[in-house]
């Protein structure tokens, strides 16, 4: 699948950034790669050198640029077609603010935790932000930039040298 231009952040050697295309939380980006494979292991020496400092660059700018309180980083699916990627996933402040204000995601929380507990995991506000944001025809109102002004911010943000 082809990246709309318009989403793109950052383009190494073997990667490319972009902001998850149907997300509308500002700063969710993907980060995948240039060879068409689903292993990490057919990757490049060069690709797989580049592929820590820029899920640390990722991380860094959505903490201070975007002031996510928390960043998930994980790999998910296995649809054919689609190169190894991976999910940055920014979590901020108000975001975990909507979660505990929606009854059916608190079910979530006080199965996972207990009676009157009131702590949550990844995998709860992962769901959340996915069906929320990414799934939801009119998703929750955001705090903060747009997606298109954060993936400017981004943008002038992660310049990437050459390795």
């Amino acid at each position: 699948m082809e990246i709309p231009p318009h989403f793109h952040v950052v383009e190494t050697a073997g990667w490319l950034v972009n902001h998850r295309m149907n997300s509308a939380l500002p700063g969710y980006l993907m980060i995948g790669s240039k060879t068409d494979t689903t292993d990490l292991s057919d990757l490049s020496v060069n690709a797989l050198a580049e592929f820590g400092p820029l899920l640390a660059r990722a991380q860094s700018a959505l903490k201070q640029e975007l002031n996510a309180q928390r960043v998930y980083i994980g790999r998910y699916g296995h649809t054919p077609g689609y190169p190894i990627h991976f999910h940055v996933i920014p979590i901020y402040d108000w975001v975990e603010e909507l979660f505990w204000k929606d009854a059916r995601y608190r079910l979530l929380a006080n199965f996972a935790e207990g009676p009157g507990e009131t702590a949550t995991d990844g995998a709860e506000l992962t769901l959340f932000v996915w069906r929320e944001f990414c799934e939801r025809a009119i998703p929750p109102p955001i705090t903060g930039p747009s997606v298109s002004e954060a993936i400017q911010l981004l943008r002038d943000t992660m310049v990437f040298p050459a390795l």
